[in-house]
């Protein structure tokens, strides 16, 4: 006969069990156990050391980048292509609040915030729209810059949402692949912000 200590290992199993484990005449080990060992220890260690750095760098940017005096986001783009710079063109003409402060992906500042946002400080390949809490890439930087301009085109953002985020992104890619032969590159290295 089992007594009480022995009872309170046990755990119910399926009836297809064998006979002598449906009726706990084997003690299973505390689900505990099953999850010790070395690489589960390892990988947690690892993400909570790249969450450690991660949280450094968006300390660093917010102090340098966030004041309480001035959260506005920013936007990060290709200072030497033609059609980005364009692109700040445009949105600074049509952004009379000036709700939004732009730097060069290829500058030091924008190498930072590049870093902030979880990407490589050498990628120039999107645009990239940083906020104090998040960070948005491609055509999701883009609808969300949109919010920012005057009318109508808050609400040509709204309806561009529709469209499925593949499909935005593909045809974001397809022409920021092709920038430099279609709209050429700047003779300078940055887009003359004031």
């Amino acid at each position: 006969m089992a007594t009480a200590a022995q009872c309170s290992s046990w755990h119910y199993t399926s009836p297809t069990l064998p006979l002598h484990r449906r009726h706990g005449l084997l003690r299973q080990p505390p689900p505990q156990a099953a999850r010790r060992g070395r690489w589960p220890r390892l990988q947690v260690a690892a993400a909570a050391g790249g969450a450690r750095a991660e949280d450094s760098i968006k300390a660093a940017t917010d102090a340098e980048f966030f004041q309480p005096s001035d959260t506005r986001p920013i936007m990060l783009f290709d200072g030497v292509c033609n059609l980005c710079n364009g692109g700040v063109r445009f949105v600074r003409e049509h952004d009379p609040n000036r709700s939004i402060r732009y730097v060069p992906l290829q500058s030091e500042s924008g190498r930072k915030l590049l870093q902030r946002s979880g990407r490589s400080p050498d990628d120039i390949s999107s645009v990239v729209l940083v906020e104090k809490e998040r960070s948005y890439i491609k055509s999701e930087a883009v609808l969300r810059i949109m919010e920012y301009l005057n009318l109508p085109f808050p609400q040509l953002a709204i309806f561009l949402k529709f469209v499925p985020l593949f499909l935005r992104d593909f045809a974001y890619d397809n022409v920021a692949n092709n920038r430099y032969t279609l709209f050429g590159r700047s003779e300078t290295e940055a887009c003359e912000i004031l």
